[in-house]
């Protein structure tokens, strides 16, 4: 594989540069003083923002975008041989890194390293862990799946050892990575594009997990089943976490104020270690929370540390993010888009003061949604009303036969309004007839659904 020599800058290309990974990486380049270049099929904001330092963006995808100066070239899991410039790339011998390898990269220049990695929580998680090394000062690079408000976007280039990274496992693009501290936050069937079953699923969880530093830890939340399987062949200690009261890492005395937010009690190995007040909702952020306190906790962090970092992180965007007010409705986004995610997401909803909980959830791929049918029928239903725009194909296409309306009817017949409105203003005018004052509105997914939030709050 091509290595990088980071203290010798020079052209790097990035194929689907717009996503919010890839522009993360293209801003660490510009900032380590690279050049670069990329393309996308659309414009946005990430890729006018790296345009504006100076990066060279390119609209669509084609041979003519590969040159002669370009010394090596970075593309995502969506970029396949058969795109043109990939295949130029490919023919002109330029050395090709996916985003994971490049990633992989970056890491290997920092001994104290964490990778937060599990079906559900990635982000939300590393943001705290990003909160939390920043308040102690040990100026970190970031690197974030998500936007967060202290860093300015998803990435920070830092000068320290420390390095953060949300450590994705699908195509097993997280075992390019070779962390000092490993975190599993919880294991469940997704991605069934890919992944066979939760068998496969956990197959590369363990070898995840068997990359870990023997000097550094493995943090895992002690609900995933059978840990001993997933840690057989890790030398790299092994930490739990989780919410039973028995664990190294725990709470207690958790109460929740008008919001929803969690308050608790830090316990580590038995013995209390301080209070903390979370400003974001729900159970499964007190459970976040203790995977962060574990992880900065094993590399030594001070608690006061560790409980100002938390109590100083909002939110991450597009995460139970408050949008604003619309027609005495208020407007909440949120990136859940596997029906575990949409069961927690409305259950923290259930504390925010409402009128009716609405929920707009654009389905993601019809593998997923075909998968996952039944579940998500189960999860929407905590909904009062329930809206659906066409599913969203992203990577696919339509070859069975799944429709939004469909899976409309289904929710129909087990008791929740549901509708199917299949495009953002035809949501909008819907709703301008359907909600109500002090009705509580929930975007979910994790495609563009967000543009209705925009559309509504006139942003």
């Amino acid at each position: 594989m091509y290595k990088i020599d980071f203290s010798k800058p020079c052209h790097a290309h990035l194929i689907g540069i717009g996503g919010s990974s890839m522009s993360g990486l293209a801003e660490y380049l510009l900032q380590k003083g690279f050049t670069v270049s990329g393309s996308d099929r659309d414009l946005n904001a990430s890729t006018k923002k790296l345009e504006a330092h100076g990066a060279k963006i390119l609209l669509g995808q084609s041979a003519d975008n590969i040159t002669d100066d370009i010394d090596f070239v970075i593309y995502t899991a969506a970029i396949h041989p058969d795109n043109p410039e990939y295949h130029a790339a490919e023919t002109a011998g330029i050395p090709m890194l996916s985003r994971a390898q490049f990633l992989g990269q970056m890491m290997a220049q920092h001994h104290d390293s964490f990778a937060v990695s599990g079906t559900h929580g990635k982000t939300t998680t590393t943001s705290m862990i990003a909160h939390i090394l920043l308040e102690a000062d040990t100026d970190p690079t970031i690197s974030i799946g998500g936007k967060l408000d202290a860093i300015g976007g998803n990435i920070r280039s830092g000068e320290s050892d420390v390095f953060l990274v949300e450590a994705c496992e699908y195509t097993n693009s997280f075992l390019e990575l070779h962390p000092m501290y490993s975190i599993i936050l919880d294991i469940e069937e997704d991605h069934p594009d890919f992944f066979k079953d939760l068998a496969d699923i956990r197959n590369s969880f363990r070898l995840f997990l068997e990359n870990t530093h023997p000097d550094g830890a493995v943090i895992l939340n002690s609900e995933i089943p059978d840990p001993e399987e997933l840690t057989q062949n890790v030398d790299a200690k092994t930490i739990f976490y989780g919410l039973s009261g028995n664990e190294a890492y725990t709470a207690r005395n958790i109460t929740y104020n008008e919001n929803g937010f969690a308050a608790f009690t830090i316990v580590i190995d038995g013995k209390d270690a301080g209070d903390v007040q979370l400003n974001i909702p729900g159970e499964h952020n007190v459970a976040n929370a203790l995977a962060a306190i574990a992880a900065t906790h094993q590399f030594g962090i001070a608690v006061e540390d560790m409980i100002r970092g938390l109590e100083s992180f909002g939110g991450a965007i597009r995460r139970f993010q408050h949008r604003g007010v619309w027609n005495g409705v208020t407007i909440m986004d949120d990136y859940a888009h596997h029906p575990t995610e949409i069961r927690v997401t409305l259950e923290a909803a259930r504390n925010v003061p409402h009128n009716r909980l609405i929920a707009v959830f654009q389905p993601f791929t019809y593998s997923r949604t075909k998968a996952y049918w039944q579940d998500f029928i189960d999860a929407l239903s905590l909904a009062d009303l329930v809206i659906l725009p066409d599913v969203m194909a992203a990577r696919e296409t339509d070859t069975l036969g799944v429709r939004s309306e469909d899976l409309a009817a289904d929710i129909m017949k087990a008791g929740t309004e549901c509708y199917h409105v299949a495009t953002f203003p035809e949501i909008e005018k819907f709703l301008e007839k359907k909600s109500m004052n002090n009705d509580l509105l929930i975007t979910m997914g994790c495609g563009d659904v967000y543009r209705l939030a925009d559309l509504l709050v006139g942003e």
